[in-house]
């Protein structure tokens, strides 16, 4: 009827997200779509959305998109096809088309509607809704949309729900929320029945340039894709690395990746983790220690490195977390020091460990609360923090790092995004994770491999 005849993949997916139940409603109230850019799967929610509309008159269809500007430029696509079809266009009215700013809609002759609206915490609201499609659920970084759409279909037991998208990374949050749970299920059967997941990727550690990778997450190569784009793309990709790799992932092989910018290369740095790690304890006199807070002060971390052998060893000594733990870093701080008795102990002035400023300036009082202890050097790492962060990412990338595989430091490694400034780059502190134990590895790591030469064994004579 359109004369737009689907795809094979696009009509594998009709038929299975169209599935019923016995009683008539949709088996999937939640239908999550993943597939590879420009594979057609915008086209096909335009076409199930003049399908819900012609074909079974819903009330109200909502499209939303990350903007108002895209979900405007997909009505106007599926209006025209509307209008452009003697079959639909002898269901619309004379007003069918409402272009109003703000009130965009197409009506049909028996009251079917569809709205648009940004994907923002007013989507959907004061409205009831029948079927929606959320384009890009990537970028959905909180459920504010979400809620706001999925929430006005309660009153509706027929209604469905169609999420469409490539893969993203950790700040994917409702796509994660969909399909990490989906997964489960098809797994274990516990979960949702009626969340279905519909995807086309590649399998987790796919070379960018392996052909049939590519055909996993591209269902139209060697139609509508030209195989030889897409290994020139994967080539230059991989070459290039950082970035540029993790954004051909997600949108070409359709793969998770932990962040699109990711400060530390997530692969280098697990190749860097060892099973039996060095005791640094036994190396008293190469180690450093450095200490930073999270953004919101939930978290705090004390790290410790040492140069041995031509390699960087890097450590947690002590993480504090839940709001308040500066409280037990500054009253525990002082005993740790003592006991690790390290060459020099940093920190980052110009970061929240700011908030503990006072309690690390020195003071000479004789005993055991001096600080810093005789023989350990407080450095504040102050106009160096971009070479601090940029100098683990190159230790790591080129393999001269090793770690203990600690989960809480391998989590705050591989969320550290970069923030730029001109051609250098820090860690980023505005990522929902804590990036403080990153700051404090990076610290300690850089003031081992400044340190001096331990002076020489004291020789009696």
């Amino acid at each position: 009827m359109l004369d737009e005849p689907n795809d094979d993949w696009q009509s594998w997916l009709s038929l299975h997200a169209g599935e019923l139940l016995d009683d008539g409603r949709p088996r999937f109230r939640v239908v999550l779509v993943l597939v590879a850019r420009q594979q057609g799967k915008t086209s096909w929610a335009r076409k199930l959305s003049l399908f819900w509309l012609f074909v079974e008159r819903v009330p109200l269809v909502l499209g939303t998109s990350t903007s108002r500007d895209y979900a405007k430029e997909s009505w106007r696509v599926l209006c025209a096809m509307a209008l452009g079809n003697e079959h639909l266009a002898a269901e619309l009215g004379r007003r069918a088309v409402r272009e109003t700013i703000g009130e965009e809609s197409l009506t049909t002759v028996h009251g079917a509607r569809y709205k648009i609206a940004a994907s923002n915490r007013r989507a959907g609201r004061s409205l009831t809704v029948h079927r929606a499609i959320l384009d890009e659920i990537r970028d959905h970084a909180d459920f504010s949309a979400w809620g706001a759409t999925s929430n006005a279909m309660n009153a509706v037991r027929e209604a469905q729900l169609v999420a469409i998208s490539n893969q993203g990374d950790n700040q994917a949050v409702v796509l994660d929320a969909l399909r990490l749970p989906a997964i489960k299920y098809l797994e274990t059967g516990i979960g949702d029945p009626r969340l279905g997941l519909f995807e086309w990727s590649a399998p987790a550690g796919a070379e960018p340039d392996d052909l049939a990778a590519l055909a996993m997450a591209n269902p139209d190569l060697g139609r509508r894709t030209d195989p030889d784009a897409l290994l020139g793309a994967a080539i230059r990709a991989k070459l290039a690395g950082g970035e540029e790799l993790a954004t051909f992932k997600t949108e070409v092989l359709c793969m998770r990746v932990p962040l699109l910018d990711a400060a530390i290369d997530p692969d280098r740095w697990a190749a860097g983790g060892v099973d039996d790690p060095v005791t640094l304890e036994q190396h008293r006199d190469r180690v450093a220690l450095c200490l930073d807070v999270a953004l919101d002060a939930s978290h705090a971390t004390l790290a410790a490195a040492a140069v041995l052998d031509g390699r960087v060893h890097v450590e947690v000594v002590q993480s504090w977390e839940g709001h308040g733990c500066t409280q037990a870093l500054r009253r525990e701080l002082p005993g740790i020091v003592r006991r690790v008795r390290p060459r020099a102990v940093g920190w980052f002035p110009a970061g929240p460990a700011a908030a503990i400023a006072t309690d690390l300036a020195e003071r000479r009082a004789p005993g055991a609360d001096r600080w810093p202890p005789r023989r350990v050097k407080v450095e504040p790492l102050k106009a160096e923090v971009d070479q601090v962060c940029m100098g683990l990412a190159d230790l790591v990338g080129a393999g001269e790092l090793a770690h203990p595989n600690d989960p809480m430091l391998t989590q705050h490694v591989t969320s550290a995004q970069k923030l730029r400034r001109g051609d250098r780059w820090v860690f980023t502190r505005s990522s929902t994770s804590p990036v403080d134990g990153a700051y404090a590895a990076a610290g300690a790591v850089h003031l081992a491999r400044i340190l001096p030469p331990p002076p020489p064994p004291l020789e009696i004579v």
